[in-house]
C-alpha cells in the first residue's frame, strides 16, 4: 500500500505542472509543418495545467523561432484556431471492510462496516493552439499584425524564463 502511495505521488507530481516550451512528447509540446517556401504550420498541444493563454505564447514563440531558422524576419499569421480538448477521468474505487465477530454457544454475532473511496469523475481541459503564417525577410505592407520574430522570441523567452 505504502509503494503504490509513493507511486501515485511521483506520478500526480509529474504530471502537475503545465506543459514546458518543448518539442510534442508525453507532456504536450509544439509540432511544425513547413507547407511552402515561406508558408509554416505550428500547434502547440498543452496539458491539464497549461492555461489557453500560455499555448498561444508557446505557438507564437516557436512561430517566431522558425521564421528566424528558414532566414525570415517578420510573419504574419494568416489563420489561428485555438480549441480544447476535454478529457475525462474516474477515479478508481476501492471498499475496505473491518468487521467484528463474537460467539456465543451456538450462535455468532457480528457487525461489519465498509467505506468506499474513489469513483469521482474529473474533467480535464487541455488547451490547443494552431497558427499557419507566412515569413517575410523585409516588414511587408500589409494590413494586420506584422510580427518581428527576434523581438517576440526575445520577449516571450524573457517572460517564461526559457532558456536557450
Amino acid at each position: 500500500m505504502k509503494a503504490l502511495s509513493i507511486l501515485l505521488f511521483a506520478v500526480l507530481l509529474l504530471f502537475s505542472c503545465a506543459t514546458t516550451y518543448q518539442q510534442e512528447g508525453l507532456m504536450g509540446g509544439y509540432t511544425n509543418t513547413q507547407l511552402g517556401e515561406n508558408i509554416f504550420r505550428v500547434t502547440f498541444r498543452g496539458n491539464g495545467y497549461t492555461k489557453p493563454e500560455r499555448a498561444a505564447d508557446f505557438a507564437l514563440l516557436r512561430c517566431a523561432e522558425l521564421a528566424l531558422q528558414y532566414g525570415f524576419q517578420y510573419f504574419v499569421v494568416i489563420d489561428a484556431n485555438s480549441y480544447s480538448k476535454q478529457e475525462a477521468y474516474t477515479a478508481p474505487t476501492q471498499t475496505t471492510t473491518t468487521g467484528s465477530a463474537s460467539v456465543t454457544g451456538n450462535s455468532i454475532y457480528g457487525s461489519s462496516t465498509s467505506t468506499t473511496y474513489g469513483g469521482q469523475t474529473f474533467f480535464i481541459t487541455k488547451p490547443r493552439e494552431t497558427d499557419t503564417i507566412l515569413c517575410f525577410k523585409d516588414k511587408p505592407d500589409v494590413s494586420g499584425l506584422v510580427y518581428d520574430a527576434n523581438f517576440l522570441v526575445n520577449s516571450l523567452k524573457q517572460q517564461y524564463n526559457i532558456k536557450d
